[in-house]
């Protein structure tokens, strides 16, 4: 009976009535512990798990560090695996206004610097493959891979005008919209039309925690971010992983971005959304895992 009943009740009744629950006090979010340093006096909020070669997690521009769960439960088996909060994202508070994506490529060397560790591979999702770019041009001597995931050469580098302009004057507005409307606009995207109800929830949980500066700081990012250039002269082993349903950066985008990165792969999920890392996330660690550990027993 409780199944037919949840069968009769949309997924976006089951989200309203969430976080109805969630703003009344009814359902109480877990705060984590985290694992905190600091970079230049900004604090860092971060999670590790696991030994062995280092493995740097960057979530994307509406999330932090949990959307990286099933990683890190599962890849720190073989892996040291480091997901932080960004400055502007997640338990770590908000970056200067004038931030720019090489401040947080900068922030990054000093926060592994603060971890001792001296060289790593480096898996970015969305806005967090731009940052992996970027730290690659400013610091390629610590980069040991690159797996890009979903991501972009930068929207002015990856989608036709007047898209980039579009979508960050929407980021700017929707900056100032309640968690609750924030979600409900912004999840669709993130997952193809069929994620199960509790990734929606899982993920609604983590956006609805969306810093507003944050936001639009990496939004802003992102859209004037043409990395183009940039693709064609990386020389580190370089992982591709696309969802076939991704809405938000499409397979053209994956198809331009193996074309122009020396010797990459692409690997395509299928079923799976932007987010496809959570949304499927067996074959997502399967494909890193079966990526990374040849380059790591070859060392």
């Amino acid at each position: 009976m409780i199944r037919q009943i949840h069968k009769l009740i949309s997924p976006s009744l089951i989200l309203s009535l969430w976080f109805f629950l969630l703003i009344n006090g009814c359902v109480r979010k877990e705060k984590e512990t985290m694992l905190n340093t600091k970079v230049n006096g900004l604090p860092i909020s971060y999670r590790r798990m696991g030994k062995g070669p280092a493995l740097i997690l960057l979530h994307g521009f509406t999330q932090d560090s949990r959307v990286w769960r099933p990683q890190l439960e599962k890849l720190s088996e073989k892996f040291t695996v480091i997901a932080w909060d960004a400055p502007g994202a997640g338990q770590s508070p908000d970056p200067p206004d004038s931030f720019v994506i090489s401040d947080w490529a900068d922030c990054l060397e000093r926060f592994l610097d603060s971890l001792r560790v001296e060289q790593a591979h480096i898996l970015g999702l969305s806005w967090g493959g731009l940052l992996a770019q970027e730290f690659y041009q400013l610091h390629p001597h610590r980069v040991l891979s690159l797996i890009l995931a979903d991501t972009y050469a930068g929207w002015k580098g990856s989608l036709p005008a007047p898209m980039p302009e579009e979508r960050l004057s929407a980021c700017m507005r929707d900056a100032s919209l309640p968690p609750s409307q924030f979600v409900e606009k912004y999840l669709p995207g993130m997952f193809s039309d069929s994620p199960t109800q509790e990734q929606r929830i899982e993920l609604s949980n983590v956006m609805s925690d969306f810093h507003p500066l944050g936001f639009q700081l990496m939004a802003t990012a992102l859209a004037i971010a043409d990395t183009r250039n940039l693709l064609l002269n990386i020389h580190v082993p370089t992982l591709l992983i696309w969802g076939d349903a991704d809405k938000r950066s499409p397979l053209s985008v994956a198809y331009q971005m193996r074309n122009a990165i020396p010797r990459a792969k692409l690997e395509i999920i299928s079923g799976a959304g932007h987010d496809s890392n959570l949304e499927k996330p067996e074959q997502f660690n399967n494909i890193v895992s079966e990526f990374l550990l040849p380059l790591s027993t070859s060392k």
